[in-house]
């Protein structure tokens, strides 16, 4: 074969013939089969495009302040949108974060707690997907196979799913089109038969050629894509490279194409490591910019400041590449005015840490830049800028969807409607809640985990049923201290109990329900 040549179509087609990718085509039919909505009542609403980029921390973009300009198009699209500064997701990786966002309901309620976690049956479908199915086309995609399962859980409500096979460049995983429907199960079985790490293929039967084929193929990506990604081709860590100018392409050709109104959810996998900026942006941060460090308290992972400067400098350079592809979908939708009649949603389910000694999210801790995400709210047709400084939850994305879309909050619903999207006045001083517990029991009262509570100007940390040490605090004032230098449990003693009664009354309260099986 003349290598020379050899073009991505040419690869992709080789990649098909040995059963690896496939191209373009969503792995399964629902079992909904809904009219073309376009015309008659529904034709009156307006879609709903909702985006997710994958561990998007607040604190990294510069639109609200950060040093390095990692975000100009993110600045771009706020300047006709609604931008909400202090907004914070229900937990510090994808299935708390995401099952969060989806349910309205914080972790302790729908329970999805765990790598590769599911919610608990109750809140199948108590979900957007649910809501909005009578009236709207539901579309979505995902690089990110923790989503996946969480969307597997949804599917009886989505009337498209495409995968991350169907944009991949290159996928191990055969999991979901192998066994549709089962796609958890079947993830964890071979986990389990192989003993192995997070790097996973999807099938029992075909795990060992999927081995012997990827042994090769990194050399045929780096031959093909090498000069484009200089520091390798992105990935999901989990076996399928993608090039993310193809789903960005793809969502482009998706919104112009299906059924109106149409509810898309795209949850897009950078800028999660490993951080494969594209060759332009590559140490575009080479700045020796190092930020002050910061106390070492809860679960260090002895990283260096010399590793965590390095790995902040790489993220961010992928952050800006994010940003620049996010630029080409916005100018799509507002060129084919798209935006006209959409409501545009951008925000994230999780950030990331560089800091005290700890790189990522798999971790216990709650700090800001894990928990703080933007959000970012484009009302069909705005033309100015409006700015929302009171702290807001994922777990408000639901009930604001479905209030734009004409239909009541359910009361199991744990979230309010946005500032700016209803008719009552913000609660600037209700609690805010995040939850890590990942190594909680599945249908246990939470006994061992972190939950961080933000009240006002308050974050108030608390640690639990770590090696059966006794509870740990701390205490922030996000107002003075926004970064959390300084703790101030001790020096702050009734605020720190008052904060801390509150705190505990609600994990109380939410084990009582799971007790009672209330939720």
């Amino acid at each position: 074969m003349d290598t020379a040549n050899f073009s991505r179509r040419d690869f992709l087609n080789l990649l098909a013939l040995a059963g690896i990718a496939s191209v373009g085509s969503p792995l399964y039919s629902t079992n909904r089969s809904p009219a073309d909505k376009r015309t008659g009542s529904y034709a009156s609403l307006p879609n709903l495009l909702l985006l997710v980029f994958d561990t998007l921390s607040a604190h990294h973009l510069s639109l609200f302040g950060y040093q390095r300009e990692t975000t100009p198009n993110l600045a771009r699209f706020a300047e006709r949108a609604t931008v909400f500064h202090n907004h914070y997701a229900g937990g510090n990786f994808t299935v708390p974060g995401t099952a969060s966002l989806l349910t309205g309901t914080y972790p302790w309620s729908h329970y999805g707690l765990h790598l590769f976690g599911t919610v608990r049956e109750k809140y199948v479908d108590r979900n957007i997907f649910n809501a909005l199915a009578d009236d709207y086309f539901i579309t979505t995609f995902t690089h990110n196979y923790l989503v996946m399962g969480l969307l597997d859980q949804f599917q009886e409500n989505l009337d498209r799913v495409t995968l991350p096979e169907d944009l991949a460049i290159l996928s191990g995983p055969l999991a979901e089109r192998m066994f549709p429907g089962d796609f958890v199960a079947s993830y964890w079985g071979e986990r389990i038969i192989r003993g192995s790490g997070s790097d996973l293929p999807g099938s029992l039967f075909l795990s060992f050629f999927e081995d012997n084929v990827h042994s090769s193929t990194p050399r045929v990506l780096k031959r093909q894509y090498g000069d484009l990604f200089p520091r390798g081709l992105p990935n999901n860590t989990m076996g399928v490279f993608f090039l993310l100018e193809d789903a960005i392409d793809w969502i482009q050709k998706e919104v112009a194409e299906v059924p109106q109104p149409f509810f898309g959810y795209f949850h897009l996998f950078p800028p999660h490591e490993p951080y494969m900026t594209r060759k332009e942006f590559v140490d575009i941060f080479d700045d020796g910019w190092e930020p002050e460090s910061k106390p070492v308290r809860a679960f260090p992972q002895n990283k260096s400041e010399e590793f965590l400067n390095s790995r902040r400098r790489h993220y961010d350079e992928y952050l800006a590449f994010a940003d620049a592809e996010f630029g080409r979908l916005y100018d799509f939708l507002r060129r084919t005015g798209i935006l006209d009649n959409t409501c545009f949603i951008l925000t994230s389910d999780h950030g990331q840490l560089f800091e005290r000694e700890i790189h990522g999210h798999v971790t216990a801790t709650l700090y800001e830049p894990l928990v703080h995400v933007p959000l970012i709210i484009s009302k069909p047709g705005q033309r100015v800028r409006e700015d929302i400084t009171t702290p807001t939850s994922c777990v408000d994305l639901l009930p604001t969807i479905l209030n734009i879309a004409g239909k009541p909050v359910p009361d199991w619903c744990q979230g309010q409607i946005l500032p700016s999207f209803g008719t009552s006045k913000p609660n600037a001083d209700r609690n805010i809640y995040a939850v890590e517990a990942k190594k909680n029991p599945r249908s246990a009262p939470l006994k061992m985990g972190t939950v961080s509570m933000i009240k006002g100007r308050y974050k108030l940390i608390r640690y639990f049923g770590y090696q059966a040490k006794k509870d740990n605090y701390e205490l922030y004032d996000l107002q003075n201290d926004p970064e959390e230098y300084e703790d101030l449990y001790q020096s702050r003693k009734k605020s720190a109990s008052e904060l801390k009664g509150e705190l505990l009354a609600g994990i109380d309260d939410a084990n009582r329900k799971i007790t009672e099986g209330e939720v």
